[in-house]
């Protein structure tokens, strides 16, 4: 008896956790659908994953776009709905990392915040997850069994230096995860979201003063090192079976134990979170 195809939907697949998982879940024998926003210069690395999920056997369809982009976003889903079977979408996971690091009230000669700043922040990292959701839902590709992934950090409770943008963007998309995961419930779709631990990604190494998030980090964490994309990626991979149906609406630690190590210590070791994708 032939398996019934099934696929993943990958928001910020070419670097970071959406790349570890695209593999991950590829090796799993999901078909992949990866949505990421790169130049001409990181395109020999998208190239690279493509070839890398086709080695594993399994299609890799990539779309270089604004993930936040409305007009953009439907093209990708009236594209896949013409591909893939009904319900064969298994996981969306939204791992957007694309956002404004500045202060709300800035010292002089500074620039602050601005509010097309803030809005674009919270657009990408939050807000995309509801409509693309909702594309996937109204289209029939998600259905019972379904499950959505977005990623969290530490600093959607935190606060540092410069990221109250991206931390309000990451409170937004843990609330979003909770309404999402009440509306899907009848509909047998699972919603949480992913708080992993400091992970050196490119999206870090854009966040003020990562080197000493680093640091601290691998000095906390009980493994003695930091969180790696890989790590979230084979965690997703177990998240995503059947028998994982009644865990929805958490905020769910990838992180080695990190984050309980750190919370003991005074300022909630200084760090913001494992930013990436």
């Amino acid at each position: 008896m032939t398996q019934e195809p099934v696929s993943a939907v990958i928001l910020g697949a070419s670097s970071g956790f959406g790349e570890a998982t695209g593999r991950a879940l590829a090796e799993a024998g999901y078909d992949i659908y990866g949505v990421h926003l790169d130049r001409r210069a990181g395109l020999e690395h998208v190239r690279e994953i493509v070839a890398d999920i086709e080695a594993a056997g399994r299609r890799a369809t990539f779309f270089n776009i604004n993930a936040a982009d409305s007009e953009k976003r439907d093209q990708v889903l009236d594209r896949i709905a013409s591909e893939a079977p009904p319900g064969s979408v298994r996981v969306l996971l939204h791992s957007l990392a694309f956002g404004t690091l500045r202060a709300f009230v800035a010292a002089e000669g500074v620039a602050a915040i601005t509010p097309k700043q803030m809005d674009m922040t919270l657009e990408v990292m939050a807000h995309s997850l509801v409509y693309w959701t909702q594309g996937l839902v109204s289209r029939g590709l998600m259905v019972e069994g379904g499950r959505i992934f977005a990623m969290t950090s530490s600093g959607g409770d935190r606060v540092s230096p410069s990221y109250g943008p991206v931390s309000a963007a990451k409170a937004a998309l843990e609330s979003h995860c909770r309404q999402l995961a009440m509306e899907l419930a009848p509909r047998g779709i699972t919603v949480n979201a992913i708080r992993a631990g400091v992970t050196d990604t490119p999206a870090l190494r854009k966040i003020p003063g990562h080197e000493r998030m680093i640091e601290i980090a691998s000095q906390i964490n009980p493994h003695g090192r930091l969180t790696t994309p890989e790590d979230v990626g084979r965690c997703l991979v177990a998240l995503s079976r059947p028998e994982t149906a009644w865990m929805t609406g958490n905020v769910i630690r990838v992180d080695g134990g990190e984050d309980v190590v750190g919370a003991g210590l005074s300022g909630g070791s200084g760090k913001a979170g494992g930013e990436g994708r």
